[in-house]
Parts: structure tokens; sequence; C-alpha cells
């Protein structure tokens, strides 16, 4: 893995008018990825940006889709979102109870996972820069943005419900761009912490889905969970 592979950042926004930290409540809002060629934001109805999203993912040359704290968010918040609408998707998730967390796990969520998308593998970059001790803890994607002078600065996330499309165009792609970049700043490291799962060891993630289920809401009947995590 010494030789630099092909990186795709990826970040998403939920709406935050009520949990955007809970799938049972928020919806994907955004999603941007980021290649060394193109920047990208998937806007709109949740349902069409999620197929659109995993469209890209399929057509695109193997390689690393990069987050920050993907293996405990945005991922699994992704895999849960797809459930609750019926969406399949070429994500694969495994827990793995190794994975540091440096803030409690998604609702329901046990922890963190490995993770593919199609033939991509996946790299936390958070697990480069991050450290389970002392102050690299508290570290945010922006916060090393703006030590790096990359993405942007102006946002806050707690309130991406309030912004505009103009601001949600700039934001969105930045942080992709951003987990990009970092990874392949220090890839001799990063390339020693790509996580990926095969499918016989993909798990169903339905956990938002099955909560729903218990408060007795409307739950799609496309949701009931899988052999392998859509």
């Amino acid at each position: 893995m010494g030789q630099l592979a092909t990186i795709y950042g990826l970040d998403i926004e939920t709406d935050n008018s009520e949990d955007g930290l809970d799938p049972a409540v928020a919806s994907v809002r955004a999603v941007a990825l980021s290649g060394q060629t193109f920047d990208e934001l998937y806007v709109g109805d949740e349902a069409d940006l999620l197929r659109a999203l995993d469209a890209r993912l399929a057509g695109l040359p193997t390689g690393v889709v990069a987050t920050w704290n993907g293996s405990a968010f945005d991922l699994p918040f992704l895999a849960d979102r797809a459930r609750i609408l019926g969406i399949d998707l070429g994500l694969k998730l495994c827990l793995d109870r190794r994975l540091t967390l440096h803030r409690a796990p998604l609702p329901g969520h046990a922890g963190a996972y490995r993770a593919s998308w199609h033939e991509h593998g996946h790299l936390d970059t958070f697990r480069i820069y991050g450290d389970a001790d002392g102050a690299a803890q508290r570290l945010s994607l922006r916060s090393l943005g703006r030590f790096v002078r990359i993405g942007s600065h102006d946002v806050h996330p707690a309130r991406t419900q309030t912004l505009s499309n103009e601001a949600l165009h700039a934001c969105a792609p930045s942080d992709a761009r951003l987990a990009r970049v970092l990874a392949e700043r220090r890839w001799p490291a990063a390339a020693r912490m790509i996580d990926r799962v095969e499918w016989t060891e993909a798990e169903p993630v339905a956990v938002a889905a099955q909560r729903l289920a218990r408060q007795d809401r409307t739950v799609p009947r496309a949701m009931q969970p899988a052999i392998a995590t859509s």
C-alpha cells in the first residue's frame, strides 16, 4: 500500500432542526464527494441523492473513501437512512469494537464500523490525526482545516439546518475535500489504516428503522433487514 491510492473524500450534512445526530429523526440534507479532479454535492430529495451518490461511487475507479469520524457517524447514518427509505446501497458495514470512539455512537448503535463501498475501501482520517487521549481527542475537522488552511471556516456545523443553498454548496464540499487532502498528506500512515468489509461479513444496519417500527410509525416494507448492509 505504499503507492498513493485514489482517494475520494466524503462528508454528509444532516437536518439539525430536531436532532441532527439521530438518523431516526434527521434526514440527510447533502452529501459531498471530492476527488482530485472534481468536487460534487448531492442535494434535493433524500432518496434521489442517495441513489445518485451510490451510482457515482459504483462507476469510479477503485480507491478509498476518506471520511472524518465516518466509522461512527457518516457511514452508519447513511446506512440507516437508506434502510428507512428502502434503498439498496453498495455500502457494507461491520461493527468493530476495537475502533476507538471519541464521542458517543449514533443512537442505538454499539460502536464504530469497518466499511467498504462497492469496491472502495474506507479510511477514517480521525484515526490518523486524532487520539483517544489528550487534547487531540477534541479535534474537529474544521478546526484542523483552519490549522492546515483548507476548507470552509465560517460556518458552524450545529447551524447547518439554517444554511442557505449557497452556503451549503460552499460548506459541504470543502469538508469532503479536507478529508481527502488530510489522507493524502499522511498517506504512509493512512495506508495502514484502510479498512474493508467483504459481503460475507457485512451486517444489516437497520437500527433507526427498527426503532421507528417499535414506535409504531409508518415504516416502508423494503427496509426489513437483509443479508448485507444497504
